[in-house]
């Protein structure tokens, strides 16, 4: 999960660092620090918290030189503090490295280079990086070969990028399986490494990524790329489109609430390019998905994490109702753990904002070695789970920097309604006129997302009425029910205060038992297939003397009377209405949480990417 950056040019490296750090800080924010080359010797500044405290201490004890390596650190191994931050230095002071993920064998190196006499002054598997390459440059390897013998040694999914004064001409980066992505970046003279594309897009948007089991040689006018066996690679360079002030708040106090409202946008995007509005038609040509495959596919899994997870529970709705497929939601940290029935017919669907999520990937490893056709929706260019699928879908809403994801859940809804039409029409079980009809609800959808945001004061004060509740109950039927899921999490995420969401059906199983007058329930009820269930439950949910917070249809005349507080939707289809039924709940979450003076982007014990297991 960590954030890694890293400069090599003519310039100084320490503002490019800090700068990449802060853009990266989304990623960890245990703890922070930099090193540079600073006339011949490494020089490091760190310190426990988050960023603000690393400038600090910059600004009092100032370094300059280049090249240089930056950290953003979650803690793994070791206490959040000042000796456990990133970067690390070998006992000599000349070797320094930073590192994202979990050395599985750290115990034994580090036994083994206890036993060699060497001094640990960290709790991190981390530090034994450092001593490795240093040993190894002391038997008269240089350091890339000191650096290509210590990543072999290392077991489980690592990033590291380390540098040396012996050879200040060079930073050395490394990726080891699948603990996050290491995006190299192109400039005139110089060049960048990073864990995540908006650390270095002020400086470039020519980039190329590395595979697993891969390394950079990175000098300020070069890249050279090789296996860790050392067999030469050609880089695949990519021309990101997103550019930097699409990073930055801009008008908005957070960033979440930024990616809230930018949705009418990054939804309009997401439709771009795709939607053939006059012929009725659903193009989505990286996807690589021909009349034979469509015909051929028995079963789809969708997997994933968290937000993208109850993204998928929608999809499994639309592409069953759409393309009459069969559909399971597999959670990806446990798909891998449970032999699940796949063949060559089988296509695993993996959804995930970074591509990079350990569980996700290795859920899509999984699939691949039972035959599977490997499909994804993925947020970030470039990134694992785009580049080992055979077919992708890009959800094209840029950079989404608040931990908890907004924008990055309503686009995949979106792109898998779309899938299902395209699976729909190759197989033909649609007709011309229902496939014309649910193309065209989709124009429907940015300015019906953009009404919802225009009731952000109604919603303000929803939030003060509850903003001291210890608990909350989320309820949804049919698709509405992954809705209710997400809505609790953004609850419990960002404000601290446990939620549970619920399918309503099962309200008298047992939760029921939780309601009374200290406990708000949030019910989904716009006018959808389930929508008088509904009613019923927000009846029962009221006799027990709850207080009931209604998300439902505009216009609709039942709910009100029974609800202490309506959010109202526009009416649209229904199953396209999870776009718009989750928005009030996002905001509801955000304001809660700035209520209570909460860090809302950077919520406690939670990174954007989970890169690790």
């Amino acid at each position: 999960m960590c954030g890694i950056v890293g400069y090599i040019g003519p310039r100084n490296a320490t503002p490019i660092l800090l700068n990449g750090l802060k853009r990266l800080e989304y990623r960890g924010y245990d703890s922070a620090g930099i090193a540079v080359i600073q006339d011949g010797r490494i020089e490091v500044r760190r310190d426990a918290g988050k960023i603000s405290r690393l400038f600090d201490l910059v600004e009092a004890q100032p370094l300059a030189g280049s090249p240089g390596i930056g950290h953003t650190r979650w803690a793994t191994h070791g206490a959040p503090n000042a000796r456990n931050a990133h970067p690390h230095t070998s006992a000599s002071g000349k070797v320094v490295a930073v590192h994202n993920g979990i050395i599985e064998n750290f115990l034994e190196l580090r036994e083994e280079l206890s036993a060699e006499g060497v001094t640990f002054r960290s709790e991190t598997d981390t530090e034994t990086i450092v001593h490795l390459v240093e040993r190894y440059m002391a038997s008269g390897k240089s350091l890339v070969e000191a650096a290509r013998a210590a990543f072999q040694r290392l077991e489980g999914a690592n990033v590291v990028v380390l540098m040396s004064a012996w050879e200040p001409d060079k930073l050395i980066a490394a990726r080891l399986g699948n603990a996050g992505g290491v995006v190299i970046g192109y400039g005139e003279g110089e060049m960048f490494a990073a864990s995540d594309i908006p650390a270095i897009l002020e400086y470039t948007r020519k980039v190329a990524f590395l595979e697993s089991r891969q390394m950079a040689v990175i000098q300020a006018q070069s890249v050279h790329l090789e296996t860790l066996d050392g067999k030469k690679i050609s880089p695949r360079i990519h021309h990101i489109a997103w550019d930097a002030v699409a990073a930055e708040k801009g008008e908005y106090r957070h960033f979440m609430q930024k990616e809230i409202h930018e949705q009418p946008r990054s939804l309009a995007d997401t439709l771009a390019g795709r939607v053939d509005f006059e012929r009725g038609k659903i193009r989505l040509p990286d996807l690589n998905l021909t009349p034979e495959l469509a015909q051929r596919i028995r079963k789809i899994y969708i997997t994933a994490c968290g937000t993208a997870a109850y993204a998928g529970m929608v999809g499994k709705y639309l592409i069953e109702k759409i393309a009459r497929i069969p559909v399971e939601v597999e959670i990806a940290s446990e798909f891998r753990y449970r032999d699940p029935l796949i063949d060559s017919d089988t296509v695993v669907l993996a959804i995930s904002q970074s591509g990079e999520t350990a569980d996700t990937l290795a859920a899509m490893e999984e699939g691949r070695r039972k035959g599977a056709v490997l499909w994804s929706i993925v947020n970030a260019i470039g990134s694992q789970a785009m580049r080992i699928a055979d077919g992708y879908i890009a959800m094209q809403v840029g950079p989404e920097i608040s931990v908890a994801s907004t924008k990055a859940f309503t686009a995949p809804i979106l792109d898998q309604y779309m899938l299902a039409i395209l699976l729909a029409d190759l197989r033909g079980t649609i007709d011309e006129s229902t496939r014309r009809k649910l193309i065209a609800d989709l124009r429907l959808i940015p300015q019906r997302v953009g009404q919802v945001l225009e009731r952000e004061a109604e919603i303000q004060k929803v939030a003060r009425a509850i903003k001291d509740t210890h608990n909350a109950l989320y309820l949804g039927r049919g698709i509405q029910m992954p809705i209710a899921y997400e809505g609790a999490l953004k609850l419990k995420e960002i404000s601290y205060i446990h939620a549970e969401g619920y399918p309503a059906g099962e309200m008298k199983h047992g939760p029921i038992a939780l309601i009374d007058e200290h406990m708000p329930v949030v019910c989904l009820a716009p006018q959808d297939p389930w929508y008088e269930k509904m009613l019923s439950q927000i009846q029962q949910a009221k006799a027990r003397g709850g207080l009931v917070i209604a998300v439902a249809t505009e216009g609709d005349t039942q709910i009100p009377p029974m609800a202490d507080y309506v959010l109202s939707v526009p009416s649209v289809p229904w199953m396209l209405a999870p776009v718009l039924t989750v928005i009030p709940l996002q905001l509801l979450a955000y304001h809660i949480a700035v209520i209570r003076g909460l860090d809302v982007d950077q919520p406690r014990n939670l990174a954007k990417s989970v890169t690790v297991e």
